[in-house]
């Protein structure tokens, strides 16, 4: 990702106003992104990052792992920043064609199929709750094991249970505790492990050769 003179100041700032923290500094750097681009210092508290879900989504895109989304608006946001980098497929659950189903939104059908076709993808789910959900019961039913899930959908009515149930099934994961998110917050998060397993990469070839 590019940075600008002004983007540095508000990091700094960010970082003045924070402080100490308990991140590991590659987790920080996540925290630091996602308040970056909301501007709220509550996803210090919110972001719960499971153990080696960075190692894992890094891992997984520098080996150009196929990553699955579940809205057009984090496809776009993360695509420009995949194309500088490993140049990782992306496919999004509302642009695959599907059969209609009627207990089921077109979203959660959608990334359901895209699943069952890349079970050990990344998975970016910023929006959708019911398409966080039906993730998570194909992880339960141990039909899919994901690289990494980015669970950050917003919502009054099943988010945050969603959320929960993510934690419990004991995958690779980052996810907001609570009601609060967005596809914004799930597009930091991605951009930023983006460019924190670019440098690792770098860093290896650079060593290797």
């Amino acid at each position: 990702m590019e940075w600008h003179v002004t983007d540095a100041q508000s990091l700094a700032m960010i970082d003045k106003e924070i402080g100490e923290t308990v991140f590991s500094p590659a987790q920080y750097e996540i925290v630091r992104r996602v308040i970056y681009q909301t501007a709220d210092f509550e996803y210090l508290s919110l972001l719960r990052f499971s153990q080696k879900a960075l190692q894992s989504g890094a891992a997984a895109l520098a080996s150009r792992s196929t990553l699955v989304v579940d809205v057009p608006m984090v496809q776009v946001g993360i695509v420009p920043n995949l194309q500088d980098t490993f140049a990782n497929p992306v496919y999004c659950s509302t642009q695959t064609i599907t059969r209609p189903q009627k207990t089921k939104t077109a979203t959660a059908w959608g990334i359901e199929t895209l699943a069952k076709r890349y079970p050990e993808a990344i998975f970016v789910v910023g929006d959708s709750q019911t398409a966080l959900t039906a993730l998570v019961e194909l992880v339960e039913e141990d039909k899919i094991k994901p690289a990494l899930v980015v669970g950050t959908p917003a919502g009054f009515i099943g988010a945050d249970v969603a959320k929960e149930r993510l934690h419990d099934a004991q995958i690779p994961h980052i996810t907001v505790n609570g009601r609060k998110g967005s596809a914004v917050v799930a597009v930091a998060i991605v951009n930023g492990l983006l460019d924190l397993a670019w440098q690792a990469y770098d860093q290896s070839e650079s060593g290797a050769s």
